[in-house]
């Protein structure tokens, strides 16, 4: 439909202002809300998901591409609650304690968002008690842990070994720059992925599972 494809279009250039007209002029249209955000934003981003994993657009463009999303998606959330569509599932991420780096994070937030689930972010410097805390009183299936620092990846294993503790069903997966796939078999966390657009697909699987 043209005009889900203006939407995927101008998100994925960035265009929150004509995003958020082409998304508007769709809702008087009558198209339903869920068609909108699945073939108009979230197709836009999925894309722009795809190239950034390729090498083909780098971080700014991701950014501006999650705000002309965001632009459009804040007026489908009303009209999505009343509809009765629910997010394909509840995440919470946050940078481990001691660290305060959050660019990876917060790029890895926008791909999941950017894949219809809903995103509780964190912060920086987050304890593994408000991690497992979260998910608990969220009713999230996952929780993203990124670290930058190597000084910090050990409280990546604090946060596995107290949601193991807290008997919680939840998906512990970690990410960053020194993370590694080796590392998250040795602390027993559940998945790694080098990069955000690869985070979120992973992501979706845990959730349909």
């Amino acid at each position: 439909m043209e005009l889900l494809n203006q939407i995927s279009e101008k998100l994925q250039k960035g265009k929150a202002k004509e995003v958020k007209a082409l998304v508007e002029q769709a809702i008087a249209e009558n198209i339903p809300v869920k068609t909108i955000l699945e073939e108009g934003l979230l197709s836009g981003m999925g894309i722009i998901g795809e190239k950034f994993k390729n090498n083909e657009v780098f971080v700014p463009e991701v950014l501006v591409a999650a705000r002309a999303m965001n632009a459009g998606a804040t007026l489908l959330k009303p009209l999505l609650a009343e509809a009765g569509v629910a997010a394909t599932g509840k995440v919470c991420i946050g940078t481990v304690e001691g660290d305060l780096h959050d660019i990876g994070k917060n790029l890895v937030k926008m791909m999941l968002e950017g894949k219809g689930l809903e995103v509780i972010d964190l912060g920086t410097n987050v304890s593994p008690e408000t991690y497992v805390e979260t998910a608990k009183a969220e009713g999230c299936q996952i929780i993203c842990c990124s670290a930058l620092l190597t000084t910090t990846m050990p409280v990546m294993k604090d946060v596995v070994d107290a949601v193991r503790a807290a008997d919680l069903d939840v998906k512990v997966m970690i990410g960053g720059a020194p993370v590694t796939q080796a590392f998250c078999d040795q602390i027993g966390a559940d998945g790694y992925t080098p990069d955000a657009a690869s985070a979120a697909e992973m992501a979706v699987k845990f959730c349909q599972a």
